[in-house]
Parts: C-alpha cells; sequence; structure tokens
C-alpha cells in the first residue's frame, strides 16, 4: 500500500510543477518576453499566459515608473570648480523585448549612464548656471540620456538635480560676490534717483524762467508757506521785475544832478 501512495504523491508534486511552469498570470503593468529553446518568440501580457515546459520559457518585466537615485558625482564645473553633485532619474521600459535582449542589466547600465551622463554634462556649464539654471540643465541631461537609452527599450521621463554642494571657501566667496552685486545695485539706484531729480529741477527752472505766471504762483506759494511759519521776522522776496523800474529811476535822478 506504500507504494501506490507514494506513487500518487510524486505524481501530484510533478502535475504541480508543470502547472506551475505551464501557467502564469501576468498583471496589468507587466509583460512577459517568451522564449521558444532559447529564441525570442513574442512579448505576451498582461492575463493568463500558458507556456509549454520545456520548450518556452518567459521573463518578467515591469512597466511602471522606476526612481534611480544616482550616487554624489564630484563635477569639475567650466571655470574650474569643484562641486558634489546628486541627482534622481525617472525612467520607464517602453520595449520589453529591447529591454531584455539588448543589455545583461539594464537598471545598473542605466544608473552607470546616468552617472557619466551627469558629470559630462554639467562639466560643460559654469558653476553660476549650475545655480541658477537647474531647469534647463535638467531638460539637457533627460535629452542626452533620453537618446543614449533609447537602444535599450528604456523611455526616460523626467531628471531633477538634488544637491550642488560646495565646499566653505567657495561659499564665503560667493556671498562675498553677492554683497558687491546688492552695493553695486544699491548705487546705481541712487545715481539714477539723483539724474531724475536733476533733470526734474532743470525742467522746473526752465519753466519757470519762461513762463511769467508760473513765477507769480510760485512766490504767492512761497508767501503762503512763510505766512504758517511761527516767525517774528518775514523776508519778502521782490521779483527783479519790480527792482529793475527803480533801479532805472535812481540811476536817471543821479545822473540828473551830475549834470546840475
Amino acid at each position: 500500500m506504500e507504494f501506490p501512495i507514494t506513487l500518487i504523491g510524486f505524481g501530484a508534486a510533478l502535475v504541480a510543477v508543470i502547472l506551475w511552469n505551464t501557467i502564469k498570470i501576468l498583471k496589468e503593468y507587466e509583460r512577459g518576453v517568451v522564449f521558444f529553446l532559447g529564441r525570442f518568440q513574442k512579448v505576451k501580457g498582461p492575463g493568463l499566459i500558458i507556456l509549454i515546459p520545456g520548450l518556452q520559457t518567459m521573463i518578467k518585466v515591469d512597466l511602471r515608473v522606476n526612481v534611480l537615485d544616482v550616487p554624489t558625482q564630484d563635477v569639475i564645473s567650466k571655470d574650474n570648480v569643484s562641486v558634489k553633485v546628486n541627482a534622481v532619474i525617472y525612467f520607464r521600459i517602453i520595449d520589453p523585448e529591447k529591454a531584455i535582449i539588448r543589455v545583461a542589466n539594464v537598471f545598473e547600465a542605466t544608473s552607470q549612464l546616468s552617472q557619466t551622463t551627469l558629470r559630462s554634462v554639467l562639466g560643460q556649464h559654469d558653476l553660476d548656471d549650475m545655480l541658477s539654471e537647474r531647469d534647463k540643465l535638467n531638460e539637457d541631461i533627460q535629452t542626452l540620456l533620453d537618446q543614449r537609452t533609447d537602444d535599450w527599450g528604456i523611455k526616460v521621463a523626467n531628471v531633477e538635480i538634488k544637491h550642488v554642494d560646495l565646499d566653505e571657501s567657495m561659499i564665503r566667496a560667493i556671498a562675498q560676490q553677492a554683497e558687491a552685486e546688492r552695493s553695486r545695485r544699491a548705487k546705481v539706484i541712487n545715481a539714477e534717483g539723483e539724474r531724475q531729480a536733476a533733470q526734474m529741477l532743470a525742467e522746473a527752472a526752465h519753466t519757470l524762467a519762461t513762463e511769467t505766471g508760473a513765477m507769480q504762483l510760485r512766490y504767492m506759494q512761497t508767501m503762503k508757506e512763510i505766512a504758517n511759519e511761527k516767525t517774528n521776522t518775514i523776508v519778502f522776496p521782490m521779483p527783479l521785475e519790480f527792482v529793475e523800474p527803480l533801479l532805472d529811476v535812481s540811476k536817471a535822478i543821479s545822473e540828473r544832478v551830475k549834470n546840475n
């Protein structure tokens, strides 16, 4: 009796192994690269997949977006400044056949390529560009990576530079440069204000010199301001057109006295 029981158990185990290797279920975000006797046959999924045991094999591929953290890289900028930069890469597999057949380890290959591309692109820019033009640099790295990984069935969706670390001496130099820039702007704004004030004063003087009514209005305004002051002495400015007739009369009297 023990022999038939053992045989039944062995048969059940064999059937379970055959079913395990025959029936596969792939999720919506998964695809299966199927090989027939070692040769690529087709990409299947999602859903129920039936394979021929011993003849067909399948490798699962995840089509979801993967996040790759690029380790900190030592980069020398175009203006010979040494910085440490790290970034994060968002990519996904769009062609499972290429991702399995054309590269041994698609994630390791993408990681190494991201590191070299990051150093190459940032090394072509100055430090100021790394600090102020980060969006443009992200786009440049993403475009170059996307082109280089296209042969692997990879689509690089986004690249983000996370940190640009500087040493203490460079941080102090940048702070001094920023302070000098703020001082320069303050001086330029002050000089521009002085220029505009001088221009407006010149225009006002020209108006007062050419318009007699404007001078009278200014005279009356000045008298009003003096009347509001608490003072015992009031000085009345006399316009030149009032003084000149008196000077002429005084000159005429002086000449008549001299002639007599």
